[in-house]
């Protein structure tokens, strides 16, 4: 670290309550997702709130229970998610907290139109000897906000250094604190036998060459490890999980027939174990770009073959996708699902898979519905869906009828409710 860099970092060295200095009545403060949440700062706003007037924090997938999402601060400070999470979801379900439609890839806009950005707070990893932070597993929104709002930062010594869009100069920060605590950690998800079924179906989908983008989750990790023996496959994906990293270990993922990006392992943020963490860690093949490019649908189209592998709770006979509501109550949000949808649709060689079991509840309720659930809100729409894909099959829906859809929808159905299925699809004309 040069002198002029040693200065500015003594400088610009706070302690955690002098953060209320930047904090005016009525501010939104951004905080990026997962683990760019900066536990101690949130601490001292949330132990001092009375300070606040009609403050209000911005954030997707909350990994904290906090007692200000809970409504415990309302005329001092707030919370406005973006995704819910196990932190927010009882929350939002009790009316403590707000939940703001959207396309993951517009929350940028969204955050620069419909709020003040009146200040950004996130972890960063310790400063190099060029004077620069990084975002580390983050980029997503708050990146977009580099050199356009004041940045707050917790410097954490165990977020990885990474590389990208998500790196900010000490010039660029109001102030920050020093806060090392581990990193939160995903752990790998047990993969079931129905899970590995309708990997074995996507996976008979994916060339040599491909782009992929994968959620988070036991089917999508199956599907990855069932692609050990191909070649040349690129990631262009929102999310950077574990499987991941043992592609990138075995030569699988290259990036080298990428279109956009070519060799580099894109996401805009990433979230899994410790193995991740140090396999991003001063890495230059992983490149870490904002949101707005990730999951820009007529950028994800670049890739001309570029395949997409997501969830759903349940499908109705349209083709209709309801994947942020659980039995007609608000559990997630929209995400980049619809993001990448599209963008698979738009694309040359494109492929769109959305995957689910095809019941719930101990095989007593389907997920293939004929009408969705009363209160499910459509995530991905039937004229976005490709392929849906559950234990029983893979229905293409991309260039069919109302009534071949709902015929192929059937067919990958549990056989216990397909005669039910077709007799109340025969009901409402749908075959």
């Amino acid at each position: 670290m040069t002198g002029i860099f040693q200065r500015q970092y003594k400088a610009k060295l706070k302690k955690p309550e002098e953060v209320f200095s930047y904090i005016k009545d009525g501010a939104d403060i951004i905080v990026p997702i997962s683990n760019g949440e900066p536990v101690k700062l949130l601490d001292v706003l949330e132990e001092n709130a009375e300070r606040l007037k009609a403050v209000r924090i911005h954030q997707m997938l909350t990994m904290h229970p906090r007692k200000y999402i809970e409504g415990a601060y309302k005329e001092h400070l707030s919370h406005v998610s973006y995704f819910l999470s196990g932190a927010t979801r009882k929350a939002y379900q009790n009316g403590h907290c707000e939940l703001m439609p959207n396309y993951f890839h517009e929350v940028p806009r969204i955050m620069k139109q419909y709020t003040k950005a009146s200040l950004v707070m996130a972890v960063a990893s310790p400063m190099d000897e060029h004077g620069y932070f990084s975002l580390g597993t983050q980029a997503d929104y708050a990146a977009c906000f580099i050199g356009n709002a004041p940045f707050f930062l917790e410097v954490n010594e165990h977020m990885p250094r990474t590389f990208g869009q998500n790196l900010i100069h000490i010039s660029q920060v109001e102030g920050f604190i020093e806060h090392h605590i581990p990193l939160v950690k995903n752990p790998d998800p047990i993969i079931g036998e129905k899970d590995l079924r309708i990997a074995e179906y996507v996976a008979e989908y994916i060339n040599n060459g491909d782009t992929l983008q994968a959620g988070i989750g036991s089917i999508p990790d199956a599907v990855i490890s069932l692609l050990k023996d191909h070649r040349n496959l690129g990631i262009h994906t929102e999310l950077i999980t574990d499987g991941v990293v043992g592609l990138v270990e075995k030569g699988v993922v290259d990036g080298s027939r990428k279109k956009t990006n070519k060799g580099k392992v894109v996401g805009t943020f990433a979230l899994g174990t410790d193995k991740l963490y140090k396999f991003l860690h001063n890495n230059p093949i992983v490149e870490f770009q904002t949101v707005d490019v990730t999951n820009d649908p007529r950028l994800i189209a670049q890739e001309d073959n570029i395949v997409s592998i997501n969830a759903t709770t349940e499908v109705d006979l349209y083709g209709q996708c309801a994947s942020e509501t659980v039995a007609g109550k608000y559990y997630s949000s929209t995400g980049g699902q619809f993001d990448f949808a599209r963008g698979a649709n738009f694309a040359e060689n494109g492929r769109g898979f959305i995957c689910m079991h095809s019941t719930t509840k101990n095989d007593t309720i389907s997920r293939v519905k004929v009408l969705l659930t009363n209160g499910s809100i459509v995530t991905t729409s039937k004229n976005d869906v490709d392929k849906v894909v559950t234990e029983y099959g893979v229905a293409e829906l991309k260039g069919k009828s109302v009534s071949a859809r709902a015929k192929a929808l059937i067919d990958i159905a549990h056989p216990k409710f397909k005669e039910e299925l077709i007799f109340e699809a025969k009901k409402l004309h749908l075959m």
